[in-house]
C-alpha cells in the first residue's frame, strides 16, 4: 500500500504569488467601495479579468496534457486572442453600455492586474519557479 505522504498532491510555494493579481482584485473592492468609484466598471472588470485568468490556467492544463504540436499552439493561439477579446470585449461593452466612467474603471482595473501578472510572470520565468 502506498505511503499517504507520497500520494497526496503538495501545495505549489509559489501559489499565492502566481495568483497576486487576482488576489489584489478582490482586495480591490473595500477601497473602490469606499472611494465611491464606479462599482459597474469595477465587477465587472474583476469577472472579466478573474474569468480569463481561470480560462488561462484551463488552458495551461489542457495543454501540458497534450503531445500534438499542432493542438498544443492551437490552444495557445485561440486561448490568448480569446482572454484577449473577453476583457477587451467586457470594458468596450460596460463602457458603452453604462457610464464612461464605468468603462475607465474596468480598464484601469485590468491594466493595474495585467501589469502586477506580466510582472510576477516574468519573475516566476526567471527565477526558474514555473512547473
Amino acid at each position: 500500500m502506498p505511503d499517504a505522504a507520497l500520494t497526496r498532491p503538495t501545495p505549489e510555494p509559489l501559489a499565492l504569488v502566481r495568483y497576486l493579481d487576482i488576489v489584489l482584485v478582490v482586495a480591490a473592492l473595500p477601497l473602490v467601495a469606499l472611494a465611491g468609484l464606479p462599482m459597474l466598471g469595477y465587477v465587472v472588470g474583476a469577472g472579466a479579468w478573474i474569468a480569463q485568468r481561470a480560462a488561462g490556467v484551463w488552458l495551461e492544463r489542457q495543454a501540458k496534457r497534450t503531445t500534438d504540436t499542432r493542438r498544443l499552439v492551437g490552444l495557445s493561439l485561440a486561448g490568448s486572442l480569446g482572454r484577449a477579446w473577453l476583457v477587451g470585449g467586457a470594458i468596450l461593452a460596460v463602457g458603452l453600455l453604462g457610464e464612461r466612467e464605468d468603462g475607465l474603471m474596468a480598464a484601469v482595473l485590468v491594466a493595474v492586474a495585467f501589469t502586477v501578472y506580466f510582472g510576477i510572470s516574468l519573475l516566476i520565468h526567471v527565477t526558474g519557479g514555473s512547473k
